[in-house]
């Protein structure tokens, strides 16, 4: 199975693109009911991810009025070590490590451009449909020829 069984492609992503503003980030997080999203360049590079929480301590750190989070920009608040972003080569194994610490594995082609997004839903799911059909296949009958006299 390779990564591309899973991938959601990105134009059923939603993402943040660096030069959104902070305002613009929160209402879109809140409109799509996500706690996280990838960030994009204009040029559709992946620069990173934010969540709720690097918003959160954005406002506590510069004030909670909404009207004053428009000077800022999303790219101020990117980290780039949330939710790093695999390469299309990515191994299930791999995919089913990151899984277990992020809601969601970005995945880029090799100009580091976002083709889309993994969730941990998908690889587990891929992990018990394997594990099903390998016990399927453990319990399958036998077949036993008899030749006749």
């Amino acid at each position: 199975m390779n990564v591309f069984m899973l991938l959601i492609p990105r134009v059923d992503v939603c993402v943040l693109h660096d030069t959104d503003t902070l305002r613009q980030g929160l209402e879109k997080m809140r409109f799509h009911g996500y706690t996280a999203l990838p960030v994009i360049s204009a040029d559709g590079q992946f620069v990173g991810c934010v969540n709720e929480g690097d918003f959160l301590w954005h406002l506590l750190r510069y004030g909670g009025d909404m009207k004053a989070q428009e000077q800022f920009l999303v790219r101020d608040i990117l980290r780039p070590e949330l939710n790093p972003a695999v390469d299309s080569t990515v191994t299930m194994d791999e995919l089913l490590e990151r899984a277990m610490s992020q809601n969601f594995i970005p995945v880029v082609d090799d100009r580091n451009c976002l083709c889309g997004i993994v969730t941990r839903r998908r690889v587990i799911r891929a992990m018990l449909v394997e594990q099903q059909a390998n016990a399927d296949k453990q319990l399958a009958p036998s077949t036993i020829y008899i030749s006749q006299p």
